[in-house]
């Protein structure tokens, strides 16, 4: 037992969590959690300063129980004031009941979008890829038709990465849109994805795909939003942010069965101009990611993934670095400085094939006299970024035997 501070009162005990039926380790009976000699003195402290009383501890550690009522006869008070527990024989809680929540059936869209909201602040936590997951919410007409739950995609875009700006979010149409317009799936795609802002920190794909659970052993539809997001990350990993995540190199889907909808090429030939990235199966060759667009509907280089995701890696890391500038002179040193800070960065992108080429420029012609009175400094940075191939064109011509290539190459 635990002696307390108050010597006239033994109020210590021990907290064992067990699995008894094996849901969580798989063993029934297995001991999960131990808490020893805890206390039920709200002010007792263990001999390093932290805490000791039974609830704090276990409802700051736990993973599985949380700790709300005393048990009777047992009641927690300060030191001074606790009194003896007459409950001396273990007690033992069965959980049962209880409620799982909300399931996917069930949530509603501003439940889900009071949970993202927990990424609105760039300051608060650092996040390049979000996922939409299923899409959920809104009905309207578009192109003729009725499209339905596209709120929750157009809600990431406006209120997360449309605030945050730096981080791209990644999403798949609703799965009616093609399982109920057989002939007509890429018009409909089209159709869902025009409810939508034009944006290049959004990136959508085709539709849905059909995988295996191994945790539940069943087989299941699910959005292949999150497919693509790991396709990028993956990129990352291997390559770099600014390297296409699409194609046969690096854009291949795992654990696929099939695809919900597996365009053709005259289906692509549609969606790809409107910012719909198909996913295709091909025949020996695996589920590609075909396409590198993001939802920018303007032509320009921030329509391609590999483009937008290279400026958010160097508007991430040169914000940074230009932070140590905040408060300096704004004199021919330190504008000196940000660009001997600045253009090695630069190089070693460039080096690694992200860039063509660049310049900073950080002197007195963007730092003008005016600019320094008013306490603000001025990086101008210009940056030419490598171009992902899109389309090939591969020409074959016949030539008659005695012509030489010289005479020919240029001429068709």
């Amino acid at each position: 037992m635990f002696l307390n501070a108050n010597s006239n009162v033994i109020d210590g005990m021990h907290v064992v969590v067990v699995d008894t039926q094996g849901n969580f380790s798989g063993t029934p009976g297995s001991v999960l959690e131990t808490y020893v000699n805890v206390s039920r003195a709200t002010d007792s402290d263990q001999p390093g300063g932290q805490t000791n009383y039974y609830q704090t501890v276990i409802n700051q550690a736990s993973q599985y129980v949380w700790s709300v009522n005393d048990r009777s006869l047992a009641i927690s008070n300060t030191t001074a004031n606790i009194a003896n527990s007459t409950a001396l024989v273990p007690m033992t809680v069965q959980f049962q009941g209880g409620q799982d929540g909300w399931s996917e059936s069930s949530v509603d869209l501003g439940t889900i979008a009071f949970a993202y909201n927990l990424f609105q602040s760039k300051e608060d936590v650092i996040i390049d890829l979000l996922m939409q997951g299923k899409p959920i919410g809104g009905s309207t007409v578009s192109g003729g038709m009725t499209v339905q739950n596209f709120l929750l995609g157009q809600y990431l875009i406006e209120n997360i990465v449309g605030m945050r700006n730096d981080c791209v979010v990644f999403i798949t149409p609703d799965d009616a849109v093609v399982t109920q317009n057989i002939g007509n799936q890429a018009q409909a795609l089209v159709n869902w994805r025009n409810v939508m802002d034009s944006t290049s920190y959004g990136v959508m794909d085709s539709g849905y795909k059909y995988m295996y659970d191994t945790y539940n052993d069943v087989y299941r539809w699910v959005p292949s939003n999150g497919d693509v997001a790991g396709l990028c990350a993956r990129t990352d990993q291997l390559r770099a942010a600014w390297w296409s995540p699409a194609g046969f190199n690096r854009g291949e889907l795992n654990n696929v069965i099939q695809m919900r909808y597996n365009p053709p090429q005259a289906a692509r030939d549609l969606m790809y101009p409107n910012g719909i990235n198909p996913i295709v199966t091909f025949p020996g060759q695996g589920t590609i990611l075909y396409g590198d667009k993001t939802m920018q509907s303007q032509p320009s280089a921030f329509d391609r993934i590999n483009v937008r995701r290279l400026f958010l890696v160097l508007e991430r890391a040169i914000s940074t670095a230009s932070q140590y500038t905040l408060f300096e002179f704004n004199d021919a040193f330190t504008q000196l400085q940000f660009r001997n800070l600045i253009n090695p960065y630069l190089r070693g992108i460039q080096g690694q094939r992200g860039i063509t080429d660049f310049l900073v420029v950080c002197d007195g012609t963007n730092n003008t006299p005016e600019i320094v009175d008013s306490n603000q400094f001025i990086g101008d940075i210009y940056i030419k970024p490598a171009r992902s191939i899109n389309f090939i064109q591969l020409n074959f011509i016949a030539t008659a035997t005695g012509v030489a290539f010289s005479t020919v190459v240029g001429t068709y």
